[in-house]
């Protein structure tokens, strides 16, 4: 099949690769290159930038659905447009008449959204997953062709679920596109009834007063934060990042009050306790707990305080 693929974020570069190898895609659509990195270096889009490697074609408007760009693109005569975290709306005109799928990072009407892999770790979800639509006028709420699930590990993080979702895009893409291909695809209506949304992170949500929350909560809303924007607390007067943890029994002479970190990086929630795995002194590296604690001792016995929020958006 003749495919034009529109992508920005690496959520799309499984599937991209996997049409190559089995389709003609004939033009790839990505945002423009944006500053990045304490340089602000202009750098292109993990999917530009996987588009250039494979030698294909690629465009980067500002706009879309421009009315030239908009023209260019539906002139290619493709059989199949294949949408996978691109950014920006497709509008009514440049998709009239054309068949158009859109990979969706949760089990649709869960998660429609901005950020549906992180919201699911944060709401300490059992299992996520994929989604294939169609695009509608509605985020996310189009025909549903396809799904594929998996579970979400008690230590997971939110860019680990990410990549692993990722990787189940290639095979429902190609069982829709072959199911068109053979007149037999049929969507189904999304339950409206069971929508939920995704919103946006924000560094507002960045820390988590640990005294107040239980371990099951605090382990998830931890590691859904990994790796943006983080969850920032004080040990002491020390400013971290919690990046990983796990809920635990509090033992090995586990903290006995809320709030205090204990030996091995065990800290007592309202309920329960929390066992840090990995942790990044700000300005600094990521490293292990074990690796932190070798010569900071005295932080044990210290409180746990949340930062104070800022409020960048992603």
């Amino acid at each position: 099949m003749r495919i034009v693929f529109f992508g920005s974020g690496a959520f799309g570069v499984p599937t991209l690769e996997a049409l190559v190898a089995r389709h003609e895609v004939v033009l790839v659509v990505s945002q423009p290159d944006r500053p990045a990195g304490r340089g602000k270096v202009m750098t292109p889009t993990p999917i530009a930038t996987r588009a250039a490697e494979l030698g294909l074609r690629v465009v980067k408007p500002e706009d879309v659905n421009e009315a030239t760009m908009r023209d260019e693109i539906r002139a290619l005569g493709a059989d199949a447009w294949v949408v996978i975290a691109f950014g920006q709306k497709l509008s009514r005109e440049l998709l009239d008449g054309i068949f158009a799928i859109n990979l969706h990072g949760s089990l649709l009407p869960a998660y429609r959204g901005a950020a549906p892999i992180q919201r699911a770790v944060m709401d300490g979800c059992p299992e996520t997953g994929v989604s294939v639509i169609s695009l509608a006028e509605r985020m996310d709420a189009g025909l549903v062709y396809a799904t594929a699930s998996q579970p979400i590990g008690p230590a997971s993080t939110s860019d680990e679920v990410h990549d692993q979702l990722s990787l189940l895009g290639p095979a429902v893409i190609e069982d829709v596109l072959a199911r068109h291909a053979a007149g037999t695809l049929v969507g189904a209506l999304q339950d409206e009834s069971k929508a939920t949304r995704a919103r946006k992170l924000s560094k507002s949500e960045a820390t988590i007063d640990l005294a107040e929350v239980d371990a099951s909560t605090a382990r998830a809303r931890i590691n859904g934060l990994n790796s943006w924007p983080g969850c920032a607390v004080l040990i002491g007067d020390v400013a971290v990042k919690l990046l990983r943890v796990e809920a635990c029994a509090g033992e090995g002479g586990g903290p006995r009050l809320p709030g205090v970190f204990g030996d091995g990086g065990v800290i007592a929630t309202r309920s329960g306790a929390i066992r840090v795995i990995e942790i990044q002194p700000i300005g600094k590296r990521a490293m292990p707990i074990a690796e932190f604690l070798s010569g900071r001792a005295k932080l044990v016995g210290s409180p746990v305080r949340p930062m104070p929020p800022a409020a960048e958006t992603r």
